[in-house]
């Protein structure tokens, strides 16, 4: 209320919900969306009497991360609360696909999207916010960005230390070549084992007269657990 007059300020549906008249300023709103913009009407009791327009300034490295993932073989999603056209506005600007966007979304049904997605394939959840909590938490994998509330980086099972969505496709990068030095150790240790036990046991003296020497098998589980190390140690190679 101002002077006695009711003030409405929100979106086309919120308008039209108040029954405010809305034509004289649709195409500007419209004009407004497509360059990526959030539109927001200032109406006075059931006339439209102005247009606020706000805009999140896309970072120069999102492009980047998008493209990133993408070459990983990742399908990008967009989930946000923004009309339909102001998000293919913004989806265009980082190329993600006009068909992988979720517009329009209320806060608390993010997580039945995740959901929804879920049934595709394993998903992984990347948001800063309260209202990414539920649905951090509903993804396969959720991750938090370091520069985000409190609530997100509980939530999340990874946390980015750094405000860069360049580091996700990192992230994930990380993961797999940690996951391929994990099989490739446990390959060489059962290997060795496998091996070396028949061998330490004397499986065979009786046919060659062949019998390990302790010393001989102590050196042996000892490069064992050296060559494991030092295969770790080459993540350390890895280019992110």
């Amino acid at each position: 209320m101002a002077n006695g007059k009711k003030l409405l300020l929100g979106n086309n549906k919120l308008m039209k919900s108040n029954n405010v008249s809305i034509g004289e300023v649709t195409k500007i709103t419209d004009e407004l969306e497509r360059d990526g913009k959030t539109a927001m009407i200032l109406a006075e009791g059931k006339k439209a009497i102005g247009i606020i327009a706000c805009a999140d300034a896309i970072k120069e490295s999102s492009t980047e991360a998008v493209s990133e993932m993408q070459k990983l073989g990742i399908n990008v999603y967009m989930i946000t609360g923004d009309n339909e056209r102001t998000a293919k506005a913004i989806a265009k600007q980082v190329g993600i696909d006009p068909k992988n966007i979720f517009a329009e979304v209320m806060p608390k049904d993010k997580a039945s999207y995740v959901k929804k997605l879920q049934a595709e394939g394993k998903v992984c959840m990347v948001g800063d916010g309260i209202n990414d909590a539920p649905a951090l938490a509903q993804a396969d994998i959720g991750i938090a960005m370091g520069s985000g509330t409190d609530v997100a980086m509980e939530t999340g099972n990874i946390v980015l230390m750094r405000n860069d969505l360049r580091d996700v496709a990192k992230a994930i990068k990380l993961s797999k070549a940690t996951i391929s030095k994990i099989k490739q150790n446990m390959f060489w240790a059962l290997f060795y084992n496998v091996v070396g036990i028949p061998i330490a046991a004397g499986a065979l003296y009786f046919s060659y007269g062949v019998m390990l020497s302790p010393m001989i098998a102590g050196g042996a589980m000892a490069l064992s657990s050296v060559s494991v190390v030092s295969n770790s140690l080459l993540l350390k190679r890895l280019k992110l």
